[in-house]
């Protein structure tokens, strides 16, 4: 049974991952928008969120060692201030006109996000073997107030300073990032003691050959790369369809309900059904996804496409994150999850590059028919798996993780 202090982080980081994917919401709603009224071309409107996801992918591996060095809880803060000012930045550049400045505001978001992301890894580090795959899940369950939050935000603010669309909600971004780091101040996780000692473990070529490894990286990079290369598109394919920019905001509402939503069972599914299966159905889920994106340009359409897009990302990112913390030792941990971040917002980054110019040049239906190659590559990751079990897998708990102690306040 988990215990007091276990529920109490949990809790804690799934607040902070509320926060973090509100400020997601605002620049995934209206990034694209944005970029649109100050690009130099249409083609480039979704270059700010692809570089959002450049100052990830760039981020990942330093924050992961960064926060081996000095502690989770002190990089979180790093992360939280990098956000403020991306908001801040951000806002500023609206109001000068510059998409070059905007696009570096957007940077510093990304930046924010390499470091959250790994509240889900924080989690794990704070449960037990038995509680770990329900506290991954339930911290990405702090994204169900996100989905009412950050549409909420964005729809109050966008139009708060005459003049200047958009910039009030970049303000308002920076305001959640001063929130997040005074609620990371609260939090507690221990450091394990192989960690401490600045063991190595095996080498990354061996631990990379591990089928679960694999499955992992593909289940959680695609899945996100889908998910993203979609939701980034969706705004602009909707208003280009002579839906309204609060349509918009709706669906990408639904869409981020879809995506958290889940997370309050999905740990509990794993641990029923087994991680493989949870991984195959959120691929299903992408598959469909994509049959009623291509099948018409309705809001219901839209709606409920998304809904399902955001379901199978839950499984699949959720479900490979698990994967992923069995094939590692404690002393194993920070590279193996710097790489796997490198490799999924690397990924997603293509993806958010990809988007505005397949939607500009080829359109709506082009760019939910491109995900199915590599969806089917999920699959096949599978099938291949089930016919080695186990091999290479880490231990499950080679260094047990003693939350109830006292922690030093740089971590």
């Amino acid at each position: 049974m988990a215990s007091s202090a276990e529920h109490r982080n949990v809790f804690l980081l799934a607040t902070c991952q509320a926060l973090f994917n509100s400020t997601t919401i605002l620049v995934m709603t209206f990034g694209g928008l944005v970029g649109q009224m100050l690009a130099p071309s249409p083609g480039f409107a979704t270059v700010p969120v692809g570089l959002m996801v450049v100052g990830t992918v760039i981020s990942t591996v330093p924050a992961s060692f960064v926060m081996r060095r000095i502690g989770r809880r002190a990089g979180f803060q790093i992360g939280a201030t990098a956000g403020m000012l991306g908001g801040l930045i951000g806002a500023w550049a609206i109001s000068i006109d510059s998409f070059i400045v905007f696009s570096a505001a957007t940077m510093l978001v990304g930046v924010f996000q390499a470091f959250a992301h790994y509240y889900r890894f924080a989690a794990a580090d704070v449960a037990g073997p038995v509680f770990r795959p329900r506290a991954i899940s339930l911290v990405m369950a702090g994204g169900i107030v996100a989905a009412f939050l950050g549409p909420f935000i964005a729809r109050s603010t966008r139009d708060s300073l005459d003049g200047l669309p958009y910039a009030g909600s970049f303000l308002a971004l920076a305001g959640l990032g001063v929130l997040s780091f005074a609620i990371l101040s609260l939090v507690r996780i221990p450091r394990a003691e192989a960690e401490k000692a600045g063991k190595a473990g095996r080498p990354m070529s061996v631990i990379a050959r591990q089928p679960a490894f694999i499955v992992a990286i593909l289940s959680a990079a695609i899945g996100y790369g889908v998910m993203v290369l979609a939701m980034t598109a969706t705004p602009l394919a909707m208003v280009g369809h002579d839906h309204s920019v609060d349509d918009a905001s709706v669906v990408i509402q639904w869409h981020v309900l879809g995506m958290f939503a889940p997370s309050f069972f999905t740990g509990s599914l794993i641990a029923r059904f087994g991680v493989q299966r949870i991984i195959l159905t959120g691929a299903v889920l992408l598959i469909i996804h994509v049959g009623i994106a291509v099948s018409g340009i309705t809001f219901a359409h839209y709606l409920s496409a998304l809904f399902l897009l955001g379901i199978g990302w839950n499984f699949t990112f959720i479900g490979g994150t698990t994967l992923l913390t069995r094939c590692h030792t404690p002393a194993e941990k920070a590279k193996v999850q710097g790489l796997n971040e490198f490799l999924v917002f690397g990924t997603v980054a293509v993806a958010s590059f990809s988007s505005g110019a397949l939607l500009h040049n080829f359109g709506w239906q082009s760019v939910n028919i491109g995900a199915v190659p590599v969806l089917v590559l999920i699959l096949i990751a599978l099938a291949w798996m089930r016919t080695r079990p186990q091999e290479g897998i880490a231990p499950v708990e080679t260094d047990p993780v003693d939350t109830d102690r006292e922690v030093p306040a740089g971590s």
